[in-house]
């Protein structure tokens, strides 16, 4: 999958996230998911390529990148809780939807129960 479709399928993906708002504070060339206010995904193409951020346990984030080459330490963000995502052979909608849900279930995970748009534990997994 190539990095623009990467970006299309979690663009998509974080559209139909309960709560999720897509906002632009960074300018133009930076698209920053939300959900109550707190960022889940970033998306850009500042270095060239496409790009999408995305929030990961620590100890996720290490096996991720361990086992897929298009997965790296997050731009600019902290390296033990974010990634970054790049198109390339291994990368397939599934995977794309997967991150894209886990990040957004680790930002809902710390909300306030209130402010919780869904159940962080149950969201998007199946029986």
């Amino acid at each position: 999958m190539n990095g623009d479709t990467v970006r299309k399928t979690a663009a998509r993906c974080a559209e139909e996230l309960p709560g999720a708002e897509l906002e632009h504070p960074f300018g133009p060339e930076w698209e920053v998911y939300k959900v109550r206010g707190k960022v889940f995904m970033l998306m850009t193409e500042v270095t060239g390529e496409p790009m999408v951020i995305l929030k990961s346990a620590p100890d996720e984030s290490a096996a991720l990148r361990e086992q897929y080459a298009e997965i790296t330490p997050g731009y600019h963000m902290n390296k033990r809780h974010w990634v970054t995502l790049e198109g390339g052979d291994s990368v397939d909608h599934e995977l794309v939807q997967e991150l894209v849900t886990e990040s957004y279930r680790l930002v809902v995970g710390k909300l306030p129960r209130r402010e919780r748009p869904v159940d962080p534990h149950t969201y998007g997994r199946t029986p």
